[in-house]
């Protein structure tokens, strides 16, 4: 009789701590959603509203004077559509292109049977903590004939070391028997590779995927470097940066032409145009994000057990 009541009584003193774990959890994670969110909507009623106004300071979560006077801005540069264009085309090709590349690599140094594979790995591993400098790098590209083309944006970034781990270490945890049933049938490496395991790594490569296309799509250094004077090349990061430098150059003195004419208003400013190129910039890759979170968590979590 005693140990039926001790046992209801842990019993109901475990439903109270589940019940205070499951309320401390949501406050955590309300305060998380919060915290993460706000900065984002802030800058989107920053980004929609008058400049003239947003100068003053006090815009939380909507426009006080709604405008769209900062896209249109943007928007309205000659070059921007098809810069637009090429960071299109330089995301898509370039995150299809690594992540295939990498996976290929991935499985070579993954099979036990590859004798150079630690050398090969070790190799690999070297390159993201010793690097040659920017002008040996630029001299390197320079030779190879990459200076003023597109495939600059591809090539020099095709194997990423980090990805190539995570990519190993889930291949590692695939079941041996499978890629071993493949060769029983007959089939070759490239085979095996192509039908069993590319298709059994989704998940990693949705991570990888992920990852490429924002550093792609964030890329803006590289066309500097490389691609400044052919305008033809430009992407749509390095445009806006082109934008955000003419801004923070003309609004010192559209600044003082409005404090000395009360009828003139300042259209735009380096605080607007700031937020507003933050939000054209952000919006692909969020709406990208929700078709591949569920295969994303799913990498992470698998891809990341070994190292």
């Amino acid at each position: 009789m005693a140990k039926s009541r001790r046992a209801r009584g842990s019993r109901r003193h475990s439903s109270v701590g589940d019940r205070v774990f499951d309320t401390l959890n949501y406050v955590f994670l309300t305060l998380l959603m919060v915290v993460t969110l706000y900065p984002f909507l802030n800058t989107l009623a920053v980004s929609l509203n008058a400049a003239s106004d947003s100068i003053k300071g006090g815009i939380h979560l909507w426009p006080r004077q709604f405008s769209g006077e900062n896209y249109r801005f943007v928007f309205g540069e000659a070059t921007i559509y098809n810069a637009t264009l090429i960071s299109v085309l330089r995301t898509v090709i370039g995150t299809i292109v690594t992540v295939f590349a990498s996976a290929m690599v991935a499985y070579t140094i993954s099979r036990q049977e590859y004798v150079l594979r630690k050398v090969v790995t070790v190799a690999f591993i070297i390159t993201m903590y010793i690097n040659g400098g920017l002008i040996p790098n630029y001299l390197l590209i320079r030779d190879l004939g990459l200076i003023n083309s597109f495939w600059v944006y591809i090539l020099p970034g095709i194997i990423g070391v980090f990805n190539l781990i995570i990519i190993r270490s889930f291949i590692e945890q695939l079941p041996e028997s499978v890629i071993e049933s493949a060769r029983i049938d007959g089939a070759g490496d490239f085979r095996t590779f192509i039908n069993i395991v590319f298709p059994l790594c989704l998940p990693v490569l949705a991570t990888v995927a992920l990852f490429t296309a924002v550093y792609q799509w964030n890329s803006w250094f590289d066309v500097f470097l490389y691609n400044s004077s052919n305008v033809k090349l430009s992407t749509l990061q390095y445009e806006l940066q082109k934008i955000l430098q003419n801004s923070n150059t003309t609004s010192s003195a559209e600044t003082a032409f409005a404090n000395s004419n009360s009828g003139a208003s300042i259209k735009v400013s380096p605080l607007s145009i700031r937020a507003t190129m933050t939000i054209v910039a952000a919006v692909p890759m969020i709406v990208v994000y929700p078709f591949l979170q569920k295969y994303f968590v799913k990498g992470m979590t698998v891809g990341g057990v070994k190292g």
